[in-house]
């Protein structure tokens, strides 16, 4: 392929929290079979992967994501006390992510970019593709009851997975050679069929997903028919969310289907266990791999 036009692809990256470190995987596969991507869209986690790459950081978030020890990610969490719509600000991660990336205008990005979100007043889609990088982030990575909203003028904005969690419509207009879609609610992997990912050993592992478990779980729900068997918020959250966005994903695929669909199971692991990075940016590379090899024949 190296002696031939590169192929450029319009990426776009779903939601689904610490799945969406697949992202990375995705896209460090598409470098090195020489796609070029020039044109992304995202939201939540996949604005957060997608923004970042537009701005040429990628490497350095990814070293920094592998690198945090359970201090740092402590730290992060500043949470929001009062009526102030989720338990965390959110304020930490994103001043510290542009405290070593710096903030970008979007429109100074190299590769045009949008970043999807949700407006709680007009219960419509918002497509950010101006103004602050970081901002726009913020907003759609605001994950219902754990970040609070953005307000932004009239609207509030949070995660933009609660209406698109695979953002395809904003690339409709870009001329690029294929539409690559990845989705981060793909059908679960049964428990005996579950694969171990080579990853790069890495000790310094946060412990997010514990952090909010031990907030919320002081009310745990217990299924009636097994009642050995409870629920906490966490997961009643956590399910609740994940279930939703698969089947607006479905949706919204069948709707305006990509030409390549790279699909990542949605109980590949939970959505906050940002501690699984290298494993989940193996996935991504593999499933990258295994998606090329079935699509090889039909020119991806």
């Amino acid at each position: 392929m190296s002696e031939q036009r590169k192929k450029t692809v319009s990426l776009i990256l779903g939601s689904g929290g610490a799945r969406g470190l697949a992202h990375i995987g995705v896209i460090q596969w598409l470098e090195k079979n020489d796609f070029e991507i020039t044109s992304i869209s995202g939201c939540s986690i996949g604005s957060l992967i997608g923004g970042v790459y537009a701005a040429g950081k990628l490497e350095q978030l990814t070293e920094w994501m592998l690198a945090l020890n359970k201090t740092d990610i402590a730290s992060l969490l500043d949470f929001s006390w009062g009526n102030s719509g989720g338990i965390f600000k959110g304020d930490k991660i994103i001043n510290t992510l542009i405290g070593f990336l710096e903030d970008i205008q979007i429109e100074q990005l190299s590769i045009p970019f949008t970043a999807v979100a949700t407006d709680l007043i007009t219960e419509k889609e918002v497509w950010i593709n101006s103004g602050s990088l970081f901002e726009a982030i913020r907003a759609s990575i605001s994950l219902p009851l754990f970040f609070t909203p953005v307000p932004n003028g009239d609207a509030i904005l949070i995660d933009g997975g609660v209406l698109n969690p695979v953002p395809i419509a904003p690339t409709f207009n870009n001329d690029t050679d294929i539409t690559v879609a990845v989705n981060l609610g793909g059908i679960p992997q049964k428990s005996n069929q579950k694969t171990t990912y080579k990853t790069e050993p890495n000790s310094n592992i946060s412990k997010i997903q514990d952090q909010i478990k031990n907030f919320l779980e002081s009310n745990n729900i217990t299924t009636a028919s097994d009642p050995s068997k409870s629920l906490s918020m966490y997961e009643v959250a956590d399910r609740a969310f994940d279930t939703m966005q698969s089947t607006l994903a479905r949706q919204k695929i069948a709707a305006y289907p990509p030409d390549i669909e790279i699909e990542i199971a949605r109980n590949a692991c939970g959505t906050l266990e940002f501690d699984k990075a290298s494993e989940m940016i193996a996935l991504g590379f593999q499933k990258a791999q295994k998606t090329y090899e079935n699509f090889e024949d039909a020119n991806f």
